[in-house]
């Protein structure tokens, strides 16, 4: 057990490293401008100078996501709880959370920032929209999948749908919903910095992706690779977080972490 979860760890930072020395490398011999691929300590030295900048820029990025991932988790499982009640509403709203998520967020973020006056509100809105789907079809997919055997005994003892809800359906649906959760996360922050993008915010509200866009103007590029590489730490950062929260809340009872490895 310890091996395997040491070589889970272990390997991937080795790989990691060997890239890193190969990349430095590679741009050292070849004597690549910094304004086309620079390397890793040009991005390192980078990151420590403009540290005050990106640092700003970051936490308005997280708190674009972080409202959007909330929304997402409270109007996903709202939603899922009311199709778990009937097929009928499920059969006949279900489609249109698919559209919701196979329509592109780039082609509908302008019409939302026009619509909604307030910046971080348009924001927030484009973000959710990009993680919802995710936390609807996962919940209301746990929230079926029950035991028949076990659904028909809590029918023969006439619970209520309350309590059929609470005691069979909702533990049912933990594993599933907080896979949905890994999996939102790191969309409420794609959404976010797409949002960003479209809107080509300004001034001290500047998430991370307008600080790309600056640099990608000026070609600064070191900037440009500094700043992809917190957004590329912080989507780890929320899988990870989401991760730990489901073995917290799973680990002491459920069979999907308490399962051993082999």
């Amino acid at each position: 057990m310890n091996s395997n979860r040491l070589a889970s760890v272990g390997l991937p930072l080795v790989v990691g490293f060997v890239f890193l020395g190969l990349w430095q490398f590679l741009v050292t011999w070849l004597e690549v401008p910094k304004f086309l691929v620079p390397s890793p300590l040009v991005i390192a030295g980078t990151l420590v100078e403009d540290w005050p900048l990106l640092w700003t820029s970051l936490l308005y990025t997280l708190k674009i996501t972080f409202l959007a991932f909330v929304c997402a988790v409270l109007l996903g499982t709202l939603v899922a709880f009311v199709f778990v009640q009937s097929r009928l509403i499920e059969t006949a709203f279900f489609p249109y959370a698919v559209l919701l998520q196979v329509t592109p967020i780039v082609a509908i973020a302008p019409l939302i920032i026009i619509w909604i006056k307030h910046p971080t509100a348009a924001l927030v809105v484009c973000a959710t929209l990009v993680a919802l789907f995710p936390i609807i079809s996962n919940t209301t997919l746990g929230l079926r999948s029950v035991s028949p055997g076990l659904l028909n005994l809590f029918r023969m003892n006439k619970a209520s749908r309350t309590q059929e809800l609470l005691r069979l359906r909702i533990p049912s649906a933990a594993p599933y919903f907080f896979g949905g959760l890994r999996i939102s996360s790191g969309l409420a922050l794609i959404g976010a910095v797409v949002a960003e993008f479209v809107a080509g915010t300004g001034g001290t509200s500047a998430g991370l992706a307008y600080q790309i866009l600056q640099a990608g103007f000026q070609l600064n590029i070191p900037r440009l690779f500094a700043a992809l590489l917190m957004i590329t730490l912080t989507g780890v950062a929320l899988f990870m977080g989401m991760v730990l929260l489901s073995k917290w809340a799973l680990g002491g009872w459920h069979e999907s972490e308490l399962v051993q490895e082999r």
